[in-house]
């Protein structure tokens, strides 16, 4: 089975073409190896895999040629331990991140005007 027909079966990208794109930049490896999209996927491979959810370390524990519901796409890998941990992790760290953006609130009033342009070295 192809690399980014299996991916794409799994749920790791929404369509075969960025499943394909992935692969072409680098972000999927297959035993440590960069995988090429055409490259076969075998039973008990170790991938890496890139994307925008973060870095998954899986086994391949079954083939499927469809895309099916969630729940039976992650019956088709295990995800290692370590890669459990580490995604945890960096989702702690997200949420415990200020978002800037939720503090502002409207545009700035007259005096923070002022201030801004004080401080641009406006008169």
């Amino acid at each position: 089975m192809r690399m980014d027909k299996w991916l794409w079966a799994a749920r790791f990208f929404k369509t075969r073409s960025l499943a394909t794109k992935a692969c072409e930049l680098n972000r999927v490896q297959s035993n440590s190896l960069p995988a090429k999209a055409a490259r076969e996927v075998r039973l008990g491979d170790m991938l890496q895999i890139r994307n925008e959810a973060g870095d998954f370390q899986v086994e391949v524990l079954g083939l499927s040629e469809m895309r099916g519901p969630a729940a039976i796409a992650q019956t088709l890998y295990r995800e290692t331990q370590a890669s459990v941990e580490l995604r945890t992790k960096l989702a702690e760290e997200r949420k415990t991140m200020p978002h800037f953006e939720a503090l502002r609130e409207g545009k700035p009033s007259k005096s923070d005007r002022r201030k801004l342009n004080r401080l641009r070295g406006r008169s």
